[in-house]
């Protein structure tokens, strides 16, 4: 499925990640406060520092604006588990600096998380489906890198374990967004990570608890 495209009247491309950024950044504010239905396109023009008439000439309809929300979450959440990460490395330790990078992505988007999962139901019949291709993307970066384990001796699983446990990550990370006000009053983001990923690793079999008091 291909990238669904946003339109833009402006041909600059780095004027165009500028703008598309301060309007993510206002309306992310806004959809959490108000919800997406309520707000309009001209707030978000407000919140991002220019005029509506600026602002369409960016993106087309309200909807733009939360599909690019979307999207750059996963976007971010893909450069991060490249970044400085050997996916098919097939270890332990592999899979747990993935989980973590993960982790802090969702801890740094908490905000675009938690809207994404309140409003993504008011995308498109086009864009949902792109969505959510997205997202099961993400989920099978996870299934690699456990399966380059099992492959590696590492862990011991079933097809069907291994795609379990990939999105029992994926979902883990981003509960820590639109669970945190719960989960934010008893752990830091690094307690969260260090807990979730012993959780994990004792699910698959893993034993090499390194300190047992932990």
């Amino acid at each position: 499925m291909k990238k669904r495209e946003v339109v833009a009247s402006v041909k600059d491309e780095k004027l165009i990640e500028k703008r598309r950024e301060q309007m993510i950044k206002g309306a992310v504010t806004l959809f959490k406060e108000k919800g997406f239905h309520r707000t309009t396109t001209r707030e978000i023009a407000r919140a991002a520092g220019f005029s509506i008439g600026t602002l369409y000439e960016y993106i087309r309809q309200k909807e733009d604006v939360l599909y690019l929300v979307c999207d750059r979450i996963y976007d971010q959440v893909h450069i991060r588990l490249e970044e400085n990460l050997d996916t098919k490395q097939g270890t332990i330790e592999s899979l747990k600096q993935a989980i973590e990078n993960y982790f802090k992505v969702m801890d740094d988007m908490q905000d675009e998380v938690l809207v994404m999962y309140q409003e993504a139901k008011s995308l498109s019949k086009d864009a949902l489906p792109y969505v959510l291709k997205k997202e099961i993307e993400m989920v099978g970066m996870f299934k690699h890198i456990i399966d380059c384990c099992v492959k590696n001796g590492e862990l011991t699983l079933s097809e069907k374990e291994s795609e379990l446990i990939a999105h029992n990550i994926f979902v883990q990370g981003q509960m820590w967004g639109f669970r945190r006000w719960a989960l934010q009053k008893i752990y830091t983001i690094d307690d969260y990570i260090k807990l979730q990923t012993k959780v994990i690793l004792q699910g698959v079999g893993e034993e090499q608890n390194e300190q047992r008091g932990d």
